[in-house]
């Protein structure tokens, strides 16, 4: 268990950001990383007995155990610390110290526990230390076993997982819904007249829900599908699935509902055997995939995304301060944090953390842009639309009306 405090740099430290309307919540982010990013902060070590030279600015202290202050609210961050999923945990840790830095709050304390010591052991823990919200865990089934247990003590659980049926509860889902981006590039490919459509989904949990959505998004957007052909990721599989696409029937646009190196297997296939002129389409896992644009047969394909606009600023905070790249999902700890700390505003020390502001209709912005909670508990985002080879052909709302 460590602990991240921001408000050891008291001297230096500014008020907590304040609310900002709709329109300019985007640009608020952008001018705390760019201001952020205007100091030169080190690692704090052992204090020289004389020193020679001002000191710098330090970061936030990490100690263990709690503080006895009461000052400040105390907020939880389950991730994985050690094992397989250590290196995205520490992303995200790292990118919630960056987050407390830029907005320069005083009124939060984040401790961090290692669900993988056990999630139940985590959040016992986490609560048994008086914490008041929980950020986290990564994973769904860590979430279905820390959402009841937190229920119990009234504290919220933000989790940056993508399984939408793991929201309610007391749980917020907070990960990328492959739903959403499927809906936003099928509404985009249908307002450029494009109205057939093919599916290739892989076996499985993911490939089975990007299916559903596959169905409603068209449905809804008034398209026909033509055909739906699932694969096991084998070469065999892939090239059978292809074959069954062409044989049932003519599209004119085609999801593969899989990640960008999977799509750089496909792709090949279904040029050569009946979709030479169909427009290929992807899911959000092909934001993360640079080899994409580098790939001939991919350009001019479309797939649904946040925006990386101001990703790209966190990875050149993130490698000057801790000397490597982060993982893609390390924007969800830094976008949870912004999100605790605007409603800390208004949200007393030691009382209950306000989850019905997790509802907030104008939503909240962050490194991914705008979302906000849904009934359900599941992160609603502002999706732009990019083209293989050409960047963002539609760009993403600045918010959510009314």
């Amino acid at each position: 268990m460590t602990e991240t405090d921001a408000a050891r740099q008291a001297p230096r430290l500014a008020k907590p950001f304040a609310a900002v309307k709709q329109g300019a919540r985007i640009a608020f982010v952008a001018s705390a990383l760019f201001l952020a990013a205007c100091q030169s902060i080190v690692p704090k070590g052992n204090a020289p007995t004389a020193p020679t030279a001002p000191t710098r600015p330090t970061a936030p202290e990490v100690v263990q155990g709690l503080p006895t202050d009461t000052a400040r609210h105390r907020v939880a961050l389950l991730v994985p610390m050690s094992g397989a999923n250590a290196g995205v945990g520490q992303s995200i840790a790292n990118a919630t110290t960056l987050a407390l830095l830029d907005t320069k709050t005083d009124r939060v304390r984040i401790t961090t526990y290692d669900t993988a010591m056990g999630a139940a052991v985590a959040v016992n823990k986490a609560l048994a230390d008086g914490n008041r919200l929980i950020l986290g865990p990564l994973l769904a089934e860590d979430a279905r076993i820390v959402g009841p247990i937190a229920a119990r003590a009234n504290v919220p659980v933000i989790s940056f997982s993508n399984d939408v049926s793991a929201a309610g509860s007391g749980v917020y889902v907070m990960g990328y819904n492959p739903g959403q981006s499927i809906e936003r590039v099928v509404d985009f490919a249908k307002s450029k007249g494009l109205t057939r459509f093919g599916a290739l989904v892989p076996r499985g949990t993911y490939g089975e829900r990007a299916g559903n959505a596959m169905l409603r998004a068209v449905e809804q957007a008034g398209g026909t599908v033509v055909s739906m052909q699932t694969f096991d990721r084998s070469p065999a599989s892939m090239t059978a699935a292809v074959r069954k696409l062409e044989a049932s029937s003519s599209y004119d646009a085609l999801l593969i509902a899989d990640s960008g190196r999977v799509a750089l297997q496909i792709a090949p296939l279904v040029r050569k055997n009946g979709g030479a002129t169909a427009r290929l389409l992807g899911t959000e896992l092909w934001n993360a995939d640079t080899a994409l644009a580098a790939s001939p047969v991919l350009r001019g394909a479309w797939f649904a995304s946040v925006s990386d606009a101001f990703y790209r600023q966190l990875v050149t905070k993130y490698r000057a301060r801790f000397g490597s790249a982060p993982y893609r999902l390390s924007s969800l700890g830094y976008d949870s944090v912004l999100l605790t700390v605007r409603i800390a505003q208004d949200w007393k020390p030691g009382t209950p953390f306000p989850a019905a502001r997790l509802r907030d209709a104008g939503g909240f912005s962050g490194i991914d842009g705008a979302f906000r909670f849904n009934r359900a508990g599941v992160a609603e985002r502002a999706l732009e639309v990019n083209e293989v080879g050409a960047g963002v052909v539609d760009a993403a709302p600045r918010g959510f009306g009314d």
